[in-house]
């Protein structure tokens, strides 16, 4: 801390001038935060910025705003509306919040049940594919549960219901479902696992549930694909997560948890306080933290409405399959992802021999493009891939500029020397160095992805 004060302009200066340096929001297509909102809540984020939302009693207005969020989105997800069941939730900093408090009341309920039939409740474990964001990776460290994961295979990115399904014994508090893959946008397919964990319910006498971890698609399914059925309408769905600052369109940091009922949320997890004047229940991690973001979120639902954000939503469709078909046009690329899910376009080289992805995320780069390349998780790990997340300020301009730009990149590298020819060398002499069988070309590629997964910083993608 310097010893003296220093003018405020020329405080601001200093540092606006370093955040120059950052890349562009817009331009970051490595996010599915979102990174545009209307000047009119833009106002409203700044006018209550100094407003707590723990605060409750002083600022009632906002936690009714708040009551209100959960209310629309409990409906978006179908939430059963009766006597015996009634959804309740609550806004968090984000899905990674959201998964935590789910993760913990499902530990609890377990754990509960465990120690009421007199059987062992210390070894807890979560089903998942491995193709699931690191928070769930932070859940089961931080809170001492099992994270057993079902493995990907090339070809198909996504948990299998049936092996998660295999997977499932007494100690499991839940599987989880994505419903929107960081890696691929993919939806799982929730439904097939309901039917198959009812079975295996029915079968063992055990009743274990579903959380859906919808941080991405949760703000896309229900205006995009109305009857798919993934939420509260199938019965072992017990909690939901949703991202409000991915496709629910608002600035970072705000995200959803509800839960089918308040059976499912133990009572002992919810404290009371008094001290800010009243007795306020809270279910959260951390304590203060600002009310802008829901505020932001009230905003948009009903400045929006369901039309307004079914609009959006076709428009982010449209514009990924813009630049799926400019990407498809190069004839250098296969594309991952699918038609129905996330609208993001992931895709790797057809041929990795010469050159990879890592090289064409560098290069974009010089174009202003900040697009991610990265491996696949387990037991997928020898496939590399871009992705492109297309957000509501993604433009089809900016979709058919992208596209445009790869191809001057495929062409550009195209006429440089291979940078893999000694690096492919070098592993080969360090896996085998008597060995001289020419390898096949699938085990070129994976040598290659292994050389550049030691240059990315882990396997997981994406904010929460």
């Amino acid at each position: 801390m310097p010893e003296k004060s220093i003018p405020k302009d020329a405080a601001f200066q200093i540092i606006n001038d370093e955040l120059m340096l950052d890349g562009a929001p817009r331009l970051n297509l490595a996010s599915f935060v979102t990174t545009w909102m209307e000047p009119e809540c833009d106002k409203l984020i700044m006018a209550s910025l100094n407003k707590n939302y723990v605060d409750m009693d002083e600022y009632p207005v906002t936690t009714e705003l708040q009551n209100r969020c959960v209310n629309i989105i409990a409906n978006l997800f179908h939430a059963p509306i009766s006597e015996e069941e009634t959804a309740v939730g609550v806004g968090t900093v984000g899905s990674s919040e959201a998964i935590m408090l789910a993760g913990l009341a499902f530990k609890r309920k377990w754990q509960t049940k465990r120690k009421a039939e007199g059987k062992p409740y210390d070894k807890p474990n979560i089903v998942t594919g491995a193709n699931v964001q690191v928070c769930w990776e932070k859940f089961a460290r931080y809170f001492e549960v099992e994270l057993k994961e079902v493995k990907l295979k090339e070809g198909y990115y996504v948990m299998d219901p049936a092996k998660a399904v295999e997977m499932v014994d007494e100690n499991t508090i839940c599987v989880a479902a994505i419903l929107g893959s960081t890696m691929t946008g993919e939806f799982e397919d929730v439904k097939l696992l309901n039917e198959l964990l009812t079975e295996k319910n029915k079968e063992t006498g055990w009743d274990t549930p579903i959380h859906v971890d919808a941080a991405s698609g949760g703000f896309i399914a229900p205006f995009l694909y109305p009857d798919l059925e993934w939420d509260f309408r199938l019965p072992l769905v017990k909690s939901i997560n949703v991202s409000g600052h991915k496709y629910g369109l608002v600035y970072p940091g705000v995200g959803w948890v509800v839960w089918r009922s308040k059976d499912d949320l133990p009572d002992e997890l919810v404290f009371h306080i008094n001290y800010l004047g009243s007795d306020q229940p809270t279910f959260t991690l951390n304590f203060s933290k600002g009310s802008s973001q829901i505020i932001a979120q009230y905003y948009q639902l009903i400045r929006l409405g369901f039309e307004g954000y079914k609009n959006i939503m076709e428009n982010c469709l449209e514009n990924a399959r813009v630049l799926k078909e400019g990407i498809e046009r190069t004839g250098r690329f296969n594309i991952i992802s699918k038609d129905i899910g996330v609208p993001l376009v992931a895709f790797s080289l057809k041929d990795s021999s010469q050159h990879t992805v890592f090289e064409i995320a560098d290069h974009l780069r010089k174009f202003g493009w900040i697009v991610p390349a990265y491996t696949m998780p387990p037991d997928a790990q020898h496939i590399a891939v871009l992705r492109v997340v297309i957000r509501e300020d993604f433009s089809r301009g900016l979709a058919e500029r992208l596209a445009a730009d790869i191809e001057k990149v495929v062409k550009l590298l195209d006429t440089l020397p291979s940078p893999l020819t000694t690096k492919v060398a070098h592993i080969t002499a360090i896996t085998s160095e008597t060995s001289e069988k020419v390898k096949s070309a699938i085990e070129t590629q994976k040598e290659i992805a292994l050389y550049w997964k030691r240059l990315v910083d882990g396997k997981r993608l994406g904010a929460c």
